[in-house]
């Protein structure tokens, strides 16, 4: 099975064991605590402080892959509507779906695709651009190019290729003051910023790890100037795009390679890496880490990670093929649950490689998880 792993950036900081992979199910928290004043009697947690998840998710439908060979989803992204989603990975191909046609059955959708574009690389990126309503998306691949496409056409409108060919794992767009930005990692160590209006013409280069690969770019959806970089040194870098010569801050606590970086709002950022954690920091406040997260594994894929920024959820995959929801306010994850069927012999190899929190709803929750065999799931909920 093919899979996008970590371990393929060159950083000597990445290792792992084949043992993390066939890891045990999360254990929750004891809620009976021992109390402070007596070794013998267990006082009851306060109830604030008890993880709970106050949505009632469900699996709501499923996109098998039909492809025998290796077709591991690398990103999922749902259209500025919420309407769409689309799916790239290993399989060379953009699929685009209609929501509400997946949650109208529960049926397995194998052939559910309302579009499919063959690329011609393996792809690692995908983002919808924000000025035209849906129509167009950006891709990021193996080969290093960046390419957009008009999905309704199914055919490529604009092409970059400016990273030397070298693999391109994370692309974003942002619309700052009326000018379009778009800007994407690679790992030759650069981030690359560039006017998509004005057929992509590179505006700025940023080295900011001293040559170490960068696996995430995500610019402030609130409409600030601000951009998240993770990178393979181990750290999380933020610019204001205004003036790129020195990150504002640089987030030093994880211990090995930072594969995303995630804005909950304009003064918080998230970040996952390989060390198996998730970090909430406040960047308003230098590099205070506000929160860590742990429970799901990660020590050497990409496994996705979302933020639902009206439901302060922060959405991770896992190498044990689950899917972990937390709650922004607590440490431990509030709802877990495995993609797909478990293998009755114990032998799983398979994990979850993207995750994606729908933005439009705020009464409503949904979610999309990918896995390393190219199944698609859907899970829904209202608040409970």
């Amino acid at each position: 099975m093919e899979a996008l792993f970590c371990s393929e950036i060159p950083n000597n900081n990445i290792r792992s064991s084949i043992n993390d992979l066939s890891s045990s199910s999360y254990t929750w928290p004891m809620i009976m605590t021992s109390s402070s004043t007596s070794s013998s009697s267990p006082t009851i947690m306060n109830i604030e402080n008890i993880p709970r998840c106050d949505w009632d998710l469900s699996l709501s439908a499923v996109v098998s892959s039909a492809s025998t060979g290796s077709d591991a989803i690398g990103a999922i992204e749902f259209d500025p509507t919420g309407e769409i989603i689309a799916t790239g990975g290993i399989a060379r191909k953009i699929r685009s779906y209609r929501l509400s046609s997946l949650l109208e059955s529960r049926d397995d959708h194998v052939t559910a695709s309302d579009s499919c574009i063959y690329t011609p690389a393996k792809l690692s990126s995908l983002k919808w651009r924000p000025d035209l309503s849906g129509r167009v998306i950006g891709s990021g691949d193996y080969d290093g190019v960046v390419t957009e496409y008009d999905v309704e056409k199914q055919v490529p409108v604009s092409e970059r290729d400016e990273h030397g060919g070298r693999r391109i794992w994370s692309v974003d767009y942002t619309l700052y003051n009326g000018s379009l930005i778009g800007a994407s990692g690679s790992d030759d160590g650069t981030v690359q910023m560039w006017d998509p209006r004005n057929g992509g013409t590179l505006e700025e280069t940023v080295r900011p790890g001293g040559g170490a690969a960068i696996c995430s770019v995500e610019f402030d959806p609130f409409g600030g100037s601000s951009i998240a970089v993770g990178c393979a040194d181990r750290n999380a870098y933020v610019y204001d795009i205004r003036r790129l010569v020195d990150p504002l801050i640089v987030l030093d606590g994880h211990t090995k390679t930072v594969t995303y970086a995630r804005f909950m709002d304009s003064h918080t950022i998230v970040t996952g890496s390989t060390d198996g954690s998730l970090k909430q920091w406040n960047i308003d406040n230098g590099r205070r880490v506000v929160r860590t997260y742990r429970g799901h594994v990660n020590s050497r894929n990409f496994v996705g990670l979302s933020v639902w920024r009206h439901g302060g959820l922060v959405v991770s995959g896992s190498e044990n093929n689950q899917v972990f929801v937390y709650d922004k306010r607590w440490e431990e994850p509030v709802w877990v649950c495995g993609l797909g069927q478990p293998d009755r012999f114990g032998a799983d190899r398979r994990f979850v490689s993207s995750v994606c929190l729908r933005q439009v709803d705020e009464d409503w929750c949904t979610l999309a998880a990918g896995g390393s065999d190219g199944a698609l799931e859907i899970f829904s909920g209202k608040r409970s």
